[in-house]
């Protein structure tokens, strides 16, 4: 009876969804309502879709994971780049791409130096948003096969991805990637933004609801949530006697070490009898430091939101770039307690599984989620799940109309259709939107083989290094374009983004891997082939970064040519005209 409620919760949220996004689909016939709901969207609903968008399930299930290994809020602290990248975004990117009133980002690129690098840049995006989205995939159906095992067994489950087997989680991949293709592909942008207002809101109530319901059982199975701080202060001390540690992820007994360790490097660094480049590999060898958060991921959140279609898509849909740059500002700081409570949730299940041991999962990945299935209680474990799902299906949602405007509008429409009708436009931005899906399907279920094999993969590295790999190239070419009148080329930026590809596969350490799966060591040997003890090998906060600076150091030495000035400069002349006609006379 207790799971029936759950479910019932789950299937009610799940109706809903479906009605809003077909509804709000009745009257897509233009492809500038498909794409960019008529840049009619309201701020605030922009601001949330941004939210939903980018808390995919792999953040709703992953970031407790990374708080629970750290025993810190320091998966948070990503989120200081995340805002500083998100306003040079909105003051830097945002007005051009109102002025050239763009559909995809990569018009843009198209304008500014040519077919070339729009449809360079474009191919990149379909690739790496195909293969991030897809890896996220695996997260909501984890919980949807766990869900099911404990109705079919009536009762508490050990959570482990290896005892279901991989057809389950084909299943529940194909459930919820085709629940919503359904109203991505009938409603467009208006669905996808209005469906993430819902899902942005359940998405934090749900994290609200799993803190309070964590303080309840760490303090004893009591509504005084006091009872579970003072637990916790005791269970992991750096929450009480180390505050500042505790945010930055250091636990008491290495921060002295540490901070000797420090001390000495720059003793030694200044007496010349110490090298800083060791401590240089560390910090890029590292996922959550100040330097990642406030140089890494600054860089990747740019790269993010300025040239990544899935998120940029969203922002045109605002009346002007003002109010697109206020959605973009306010969603950036929402995201601190966020990602905060998130992490926090972590902690709090370090604190419960060592009141607990018989609950605790195999791997750090699975201990939100086993705690949501075995000890929530019923009806609350209905919805946390269902926030769970709508996490998931919010982000898959937002990438799956971006994929498919970006495929129709930089592709189809110049090479196959140009003088067909825009219903015409609005049907293969929809056949897109399932040919993408079932893409993802795909991708979804090797990366849940991966998971099978190995239960401690963890998810948050593996989706945004994916991501983070191609978006930092891309990012180079849109800082060439606007920091810069006359540099770049077509030519220039391929080579660029080429280099750049090739040189991230290397700074990554993937070449290396790639290797030993190739020609593996003997058993019980060491691997075949290891990097120089020299070289560092950089982290996934760390690929936007020197992929960006990688293309703009080459992209810089070429010349834009005259006809691509020209271009640019008739485009924006034709922009000023019509911002100079009064609205009523448009």
């Amino acid at each position: 009876m207790t799971l029936l409620i759950d479910g019932l919760i789950i299937l009610l949220y799940f109706g809903l969804i479906l009605f809003i996004g077909l509804y709000m689909g009745r009257r897509e016939n233009t492809l500038h309502d498909f794409a960019l709901g008529g840049r009619r969207v309201p701020w605030w609903a922009v601001m949330c879709s941004i939210i939903a968008a980018e808390t995919s399930a792999a953040t709703f299930l992953g970031a407790p994971g990374e708080g629970y290994n750290a025993r810190s809020l320091a998966y948070a602290q990503l989120v200081f780049g995340l805002i500083l990248g998100r306003i040079f975004v909105g003051y830097l990117f945002l007005k051009p791409y109102y002025t050239y009133k763009v559909y995809t980002v990569y018009d843009y690129l198209g304008i500014r130096f040519g077919t070339i690098s729009k449809n360079y840049v474009s191919a990149l995006f379909l690739v790496m948003r195909t293969l991030a989205s897809g890896t996220r995939m695996f997260v909501p159906a984890i919980v949807m096969v766990l869900a099911w095992q404990m109705y079919a067994k009536g009762g508490t489950i050990q959570f482990s991805t290896k005892s279901a087997g991989l057809q389950p989680y084909v299943w529940a991949i194909v459930i919820v990637t085709l629940l919503t293709c359904l109203y991505t592909a009938v409603g467009g942008i208006k669905a996808v933004i209005w469906t993430d207002v819902i899902q942005a809101a359940l998405m934090f109530g749900s994290a609200i609801v799993a803190i309070i319901t964590l303080l309840y059982h760490i303090g004893g199975d009591s509504w005084n949530l006091m009872n579970g701080v003072r637990t916790l202060g005791n269970l992991v001390p750096e929450t009480k006697n180390h505050l500042g540690y505790f945010w930055l992820g250091w636990e008491p007994q290495r921060t002295a070490a540490w901070a000797k360790d420090q001390a000495a490097i720059g003793r030694h660094v200044v007496a010349g009898q110490f090298s800083a480049w060791e401590w240089v590999r560390s910090v890029l060898g590292s996922d959550y430091t100040l330097f990642s958060a406030l140089i890494g991921n600054f860089m990747l959140n740019i790269a993010a939101f300025g040239t990544d279609q899935d998120m940029v898509q969203r922002l045109l849909t605002a009346e002007s770039y003002k109010k697109s740059r206020r959605s973009l500002v306010t969603a950036a700081f929402m995201d601190l307690p966020i990602a905060s409570a998130f992490a926090f949730i972590g902690v709090l299940l370090v604190a419960f599984y060592a009141l607990h041991p018989q609950h605790q999962p195999a791997s750090s990945k699975d201990v939100f989620g086993s705690y949501i299935l075995n000890v929530m209680p019923t009806g609350i474990r209905g919805l946390v799940l269902a926030g769970v799902f709508a996490t998931a299906m919010g982000s898959l949602s937002a990438a799956l109309n971006a994929l498919a405007t970006s495929a129709t509008n930089d592709w189809y429409i110049p090479y196959f259709a140009k003088r067909k009708s825009e219903k015409h436009h609005v049907t293969a931005a929809r056949i897109f939107t399932a040919i993408f899906a079932v893409l993802m399907i795909l991708i979804a279920v090797a990366f849940a083989y991966v998971s099978v094999v190995d239960p401690n993969v963890r998810i948050i590295p593996v989706v945004l290094g994916v991501a983070g790999l191609l978006l930092g190239p891309m990012l180079g070419v849109f800082l060439i374009g606007m920091l810069t009148k006359r540099r770049g080329s077509d030519l220039g930026n391929a080579i660029a983004i080429t280099v750049a590809l090739v040189g991230m596969i290397f700074l990554s350490g993937q070449h290396i891997d790639l290797m030993n799966m190739l020609y593996p060591p003997a058993p019980g040997a060491n691997p075949t082939y290891k990097l120089p003890t020299w070289m560092p090998v950089i982290k996934w906060p760390w690929f936007g970064m020197f992929g960006a600076l990688i293309v703009f150091a080459i992209g810089i030495f070429f010349t834009t040519s005259p006809e691509a000035i020209a271009q640019a400069q008739q485009q924006r002349a034709l922009a000023d005209r019509e911002e100079s006609v009064p609205v009523a006379l448009r």
